[in-house]
């Protein structure tokens, strides 16, 4: 079975289901990774497609003052 990770209050959990917890076992672990993330990074960065689009001198959107 698969679910999600939800707030709680302040928190994050997940919700069991009743038939689950009569069961006994409960086993949670991690979905898989996406998969092939690893190999698309690694070919953006071989082409420069994994700079930074800040501004080259070094500034960064919001930087300015604002003025109301």
């Amino acid at each position: 079975m698969r679910t999600r990770i939800v707030r709680i209050g302040n928190s994050q959990g997940i919700r069991i289901p009743k038939p689950l917890l009569d069961g006994g076992v409960l086993i949670v672990r991690p979905a898989q990774a996406r998969q092939g993330w690893d190999a698309a990074f690694q070919a953006m960065a071989e082409e420069g497609a994994d700079r930074l689009l800040d501004a080259s001198d070094g500034t960064h959107a919001g930087d300015e003052e604002l003025t109301w």
